[in-house]
């Protein structure tokens, strides 16, 4: 059994006892977060989606967070003596998919 959840403007593909890293959530460690936006339920027998899916539920639990991994910005027009160097490092929250309420 497995689900298609939207979090974070991304959709993420869960089965239970999965680990995912999603957008940063405001949660602590050990925290339980549920997540209402599933879009596809696939139950061994059928596909569900659309109204079939709109009272379902993914719960999980926070597992840690963290920052991925650095990505360089640079900028720099020629000619003109300009350039720009800057680093990013996006935050992310680690979660384990427990159960999928459908």
């Amino acid at each position: 059994m497995y689900a298609i959840i939207a979090t974070g403007g991304k959709q993420y593909k869960v089965a239970e006892g999965d680990i995912i890293f999603v957008e940063k959530l405001n949660a602590a460690t050990g925290d339980t977060v549920t997540f209402d936006d599933v879009v596809v339920v696939n139950n061994d027998k059928d596909i569900l989606c659309g109204d079939k899916v709109a009272n379902a539920k993914v719960t999980a639990e926070v597992v840690g967070e963290g920052k991925s991994k650095k990505v360089i910005v640079y900028k720099y027009k020629r000619k003109t003596g300009y350039h720009k160097k800057q680093g990013h490092r996006q935050p992310y929250t680690k979660v384990e998919i427990k159960a999928i309420n459908a």
